[in-house]
């Protein structure tokens, strides 16, 4: 278990939160909302580190959720979560990243670890500094192949 993920809470808000365990398997604090106003109210209530939202919710759906919590909190990373990622861009202007279900938990997973520790480092380089990085861990690219192999099969470990 990593300690960036002992300190994690997620709201996520997903018609079956349960398919979500995986995060808490893996050391994540998830606060559930099985829809959008529920997933607002508990948004609106608490301090979360990350949202794992998911795209189809009914009424109140993924896209309008995600677009309401940036207007009042936009530093907080949004993961959404989606059946097929064919999604028009209009709906993703909130979104910092997107995961189809078909690439699994563990693709989730590091995602999730992906966007928070993006916001850290964001926070922890607030003076511009030039830096000699590869490409490969820069933060556009951020694994290497090897690694987001491991990611998808479950192999890799943060």
């Amino acid at each position: 278990m990593n300690t960036m993920a002992a300190n994690s809470t997620l709201l996520c808000i997903h018609r079956d939160p349960a398919q979500l365990s995986f995060l808490q398997e893996n050391g994540y604090e998830l606060v559930t909302a099985a829809n959008g106003q529920e997933g607002l109210r508990l948004f609106m209530s608490r301090p979360v580190d990350a949202i794992v939202l998911e795209y189809y919710l009914g009424l109140l759906d993924g896209t309008v959720v995600a677009d309401e919590i940036k207007q009042v909190r936009p530093e907080v990373p949004i993961v959404m979560v989606t059946d097929h990622l064919e999604i028009p861009g209009s709906d993703l202007k909130s979104v910092d990243a997107l995961v189809a279900k078909a690439d699994g938990p563990h693709f989730l997973l590091a995602t999730v670890h992906f966007v928070l520790n993006a916001k850290t480092r964001a926070r922890a380089q607030r003076k511009p500094k030039r830096s000699n990085r590869t490409r490969a861990s820069s933060p556009d690219d951020p694994f290497s192949a090897e690694v987001w192999n491991g990611i998808r099969d479950g192999t890799v470990k943060f």
